[in-house]
Parts: C-alpha cells; structure tokens; sequence
C-alpha cells in the first residue's frame, strides 16, 4: 500500500524542508487537540468535588485559548506546505509528460491513444497529488495521531477501558486491508476505460464535420452514450467499495462508545475513574473516530495514487524511439543528402516500405518526388525528419552519416510543411511567427508574398490578426496550405520539404508559389512531393516510387521521353488542364 510513498522518495528528497516542516507541525498541533479533553475533565471533576475557584477556572480558560491559538496557527502552516508540496509534485510530473509528449516520435503515439493520454496528464496526476497531500495528512492522522490519542486514554484515563475499548479496530484494519486491493484493482480497468471515452471523444469532436456530413449524429451519441455508461458503471464499481469504508468505521466507532459506556459505567461504580475521567474518554473517543476513518481513506487514496503514478511513470519511462548520439558530429552546412541502397521498415510494419532507395541530391537542388497513392513519398521525407529508426542501408548529410548528428541539429535546417496541416488557435501571425520567433515584420511580409497569401489576407476580418481557430477550423484548405508554406519559409531553411503541400491551390496560385520559391531559395535545397505534376517540372532530379521502390528517375525531360507511368500521368494531366480551360 505504500509503495507510492516509496516511488516519491525523489520527490520528497528535493522537498524535505517543506514536508520535515509539515510532519513536524502537525504532530505537535495533534498533541496540543489531545490536551482540551483532559483539562475539560479536570474542571468538571473540580465542579462536581466543589473545589472549582475563579483563579482555577481563569487558568483553564487561559490555557485553552493559548492552545487554540497555538494549534491554528500550526495547522495554518502544515496544511500551506503540505498541500503546498502535493501542487508542487502535480507540476513537476506535469511538466515531465509534457515535455515527454513533446519529444516522443509518432511510434510512441501508435502505442498509445490520445485519450488515455489526456487522462494519464489528468485524472491521475490529480491522484498522485492527492497522495502527496492529503495521503500523508491520512497517514500520519492514521498512526501518530491516533496513537498519542490511545496514550492519552491510557496514561490520563484508564488503560484497562482504553485496551477493552479497541477491539474492534483490529477487524477493522483488516477490512480495510482487503478493500484496498480491490480498490486498486478496479480503479486502474476504470482509469483505462477513461483513456477510451476520452479518445472517442476526441475523435468526435476533431471529425464533427464528417459525423454531420453523413448524418451519423444519432449513431455517434449511441456510441458515445454506451461508452460513458460503461465508464460510469466502472467507476461505479470502485465507489460501492469506497462506499464499504465508511460504514466501517462508523459501525466499529459504534461498538467502542458502547464498549465505553458499558465498562466505563463498572469502573465509575467501583471508584476506579471518576465522572470526569468517564466525559474525558467519550471525548477522546469522538476525535478517535476521524483517524480510524483515515485508515479506510489512507488506504483508498494511498491504493488510487499507486495505480495511477504506475499509469504515469509507465509514460516517463518510455525511451525515444531516436536516441542522439554520445560523441555527436558537428557540420555547417549541408552539401548534399545521400541515399546509398536504403532500406526502411516501419516498428509496426510487416513488409519494408522503402526499398533499395538509391540517390544523391546537392544543395541547391530540387528533388521531386511522385508515385501512386501509398506509393511511400511521405515515409522518404519523413528519414529527413528522423522521427523514426534509422533503415538500412547509407544515409548521409554531405559525408556524414545521419546517425552521428543529433536531431536537433538536423531539424535546425529543415523547413517541413506536411500534407495534414497543423494550425494552432491563434491568430495568423502568431501561426507563421511558429518557424521563427524572432522575425521582423519585414520578414513576416515576404513570407506572406512567398506564399501568396497577400491578396488572402485582406479579405480576412482582422487581417493578419485574425484567429484561425481550431486547428485552423476558420480558413479554407488552400489557406491553411499557404500559412503553413508560410510559416516554413520564414525560417529561411537549408532544405524546404514541401509534402504534397500544394494540392489545395489552384494551378494559378501553385505557379506563383512554385516561381516564388525557386527565385528565393537559389542555393538551398528543396524536396517537394506531389501528385500534380505541374509543381516539379523545373525540378533538377525526379524520382517515381511504387511500393517504396524507385521506378522511374531523371529530369523531367528525360521522364517523358521514356513512357512509363510519368509520361502518362502527364499527358493525362494536360488533357485535363487543357478540358478545364
């Protein structure tokens, strides 16, 4: 049960000072709770022997204040750096997923569904906090308070009613012992089914558009209400035990004020405790009730925060699937990029998805890149991008192999726009700003003429200050296009990846974008993948690829001199130009 204390130990570590400060303070405020009884019995025993006296009753009264003043403000204290630690701990844990999603390659993300991402940076980092906070409070209110509490009935009181008084709250303990396990066990099937609801939903509301357009709303609450209901009847099966603790503890606190009041009444008759001593140990017992209450808490919280910092640390410890090197090369500038019989599988892939790729590109150049639909153009450019495992095969950075360079470094000259734009919910500038924070207005200008966004954005109600909203959600396809082209290219990048980026413009504005960016890239290399044939005529190399494999290559010339599928993918494309017009 307390192993999640035990995973922390780091955490406490860094943050010993704040919870020695704590524990501290709140043993000694839970001393000072334990001495209202007795002195309240004192005067009521000095009451009912008549030997109470103003001076008497001023110094009880004396006493009693400087104890509440005492203990409130030492439980002020403990409870700021207690509860202080647990929003402390929930911050670093979030800052360590997300700086672990951000730099987790696309492997990562197959593996795990978005949603039960979201719950793991949710739901249960709110249950490790709660562990760090309220769980140690649990704790220590479940032993040391509860014993200075059982030390207080023995040694002011009686120990014979004290130990009579207790015996229920061994079966207790193990109630609570056996509840606890199956707390864990439930509340991690009803976590992970979270994970699930979360995701459909996601997927729901990121294709609301498709759900409409085929009238699927009906079926996708059907869906999205069986799959609450099976959540709700989940956790519905961690609160009936939850349910179970309290009871507990309230029919074995029961049986001990029976237990006390039936023994307790003996020993008054026989003379062995006093009237007093008798109201003294009701009292005690009453604040006897929220520690063996704490036990049943202790364990559901301590149970819950185990299952889910397991849940969490399951995430942190995932290792990149692309490990830097230790002794990194460093180079300037990129020469050339070289392709040397280069193989690459997907992790998850049962067949090889490039094959025996072979080819060398200078700087300065343009690569273009066309195939059939699933042909593997985006998987080529996605080796420039390292999001997964280097193939087989060579594959270099001028005379460096790519695997000697960090990726960083290799990012740092890359300049990706890819086929599903990614905007953020903000405004157009901040949107293009995204490749390079730094840039002027002057540079923002030129990116928006390279990108022939101009004429665009003065149709647009705030200009460039207008929020694209969700992922883009207030522009066109074309207009997203040409934000993204946009925000490459202020980056001013050594290579420009152009992944079939074009493909919602007209030919017109494709043109004007191509010519745009061949006049202002003239000796920095540039890839473009596309299945519109128009956008990589002036390329100086083009590559065909059928099932990963390079069938065709040349210039363009040379590839529709030779008739293969190029050739008729051309002339096809001029007919329908030409039947446009």
């Amino acid at each position: 049960m307390f192993n999640v204390l035990f995973k922390l130990k780091w955490f406490f570590k860094t943050q010993w000072r704040r919870y020695t400060v704590a524990i501290l303070l709140l043993v000694l405020a839970s001393v000072l709770e334990i001495l209202p009884p007795y002195i309240l019995g004192m005067g009521i025993d000095d009451i009912a022997s008549d030997t109470m006296t103003s001076e008497t009753l001023n110094t009880y009264v004396i006493i009693l204040i400087c104890i509440i003043v005492g203990a409130y403000v030492m439980n002020f204290i403990w409870q700021y750096q207690l509860f202080g630690g647990a929003i402390k701990l929930e911050q670093i844990l979030r800052r360590r997923l997300m700086h672990q999603f951000l730099k987790m390659t696309p492997t990562f993300y197959e593996k795990n569904r978005t949603g039960d991402l979201m719950a793991r940076a949710t739901n249960d980092l709110n249950s490790v906090s709660l562990t760090a906070g309220f769980g140690i409070m649990t704790l220590i209110d479940s032993t040391l308070y509860f014993g200075a509490i059982i030390l207080a009935m023995g040694f002011f009181i009686s120990w014979k009613l004290t130990l009579i008084s207790m015996i229920p709250i061994p079966i207790i303990a193990i109630l609570m012992q056996v509840l606890g396990k199956k707390v864990h066990e439930r509340y991690m099937i009803a976590q992970e089914s979270f994970g699930e609801l979360n995701d459909s939903v996601l997927e729901s509301v990121a294709g609301v558009r498709v759900v409409r357009a085929y009238v699927q709303e009906k079926k996708d609450e059907e869906r999205f209400h069986g799959m609450s209901e099976e959540v709700f009847q989940k956790y519905i099966r961690v609160a009936k035990i939850n349910a179970l603790f309290g009871p507990i503890t309230k029919i074995g606190t029961g049986i001990t004020y029976v237990i006390t009041l039936g023994f307790g009444a003996i020993l008054v008759s026989n003379g062995e405790m006093s009237v007093g001593q008798i109201v003294s140990f009701t009292i005690y017992l009453g604040m006897a009730t929220w520690p063996i209450i704490a036990i049943g808490e202790l364990i559901n919280v301590m149970q819950q925060g185990n299952a889910s910092l397991d849940r969490v640390q399951e995430t942190l410890d995932y290792s990149p699937d692309i490990q830097d090197p230790e002794r990194p090369n460093e180079i300037s500038t990129v020469t050339s990029i070289g392709f040397n019989d280069f193989t690459f599988q997907y992790p998850l892939s049962h067949i090889k998805n490039l094959q025996r790729i072979s080819l060398q590109l200078q700087k300065g150049q343009t690569l273009g890149i066309v195939g059939k639909t699933g042909a593997g153009k985006t998987t080529f450019v996605k080796q420039l991008l390292r999001e997964y495992p280097i193939g087989d095969g060579q594959f270099r950075f001028g005379d460096i192999d790519i695997s000697k360079l960090t990726k960083e470094q290799v990012l740092e000259w890359i300049g990706y726009v890819p086929q599903d734009h990614v905007l953020f919910s903000r405004t157009i500038r901040e949107n293009i700003l995204f490749g390079k924070e730094d840039a002027s207005e002057e540079d923002i200008r030129e990116a928006i003429r390279l990108a022939y966004f101009e004429k665009d954005l003065k149709n647009l109600p705030l200009g460039i200050e207008t929020l694209v909203g969700e992922k883009g959600v207030s522009l066109s396809g074309g207009q997203k296009q040409r934000v993204s082209i946009a925000r490459a290219l202020i980056k001013d990048p050594e290579i420009l990846i152009l992944d079939d980026s074009l493909s919602a413009v007209d030919a017109k504005t494709e043109t004007r974008i191509i010519e745009n960016i061949q006049q202002e890239r003239k000796g920095k290399t540039t890839i473009i993948t596309t299945h519109r044939l128009s956008a990589i005529q002036h390329a100086n190399w083009i590559i065909v690829l059928d099932d990963g494999v390079i069938v065709e290559e040349g210039t363009h010339e040379e590839l529709t001199t030779k008739g293969g599928w190029y050739k008729e993918q051309f002339d096809r494309q001029q007919l329908e130009g030409v039947s446009s017009e």
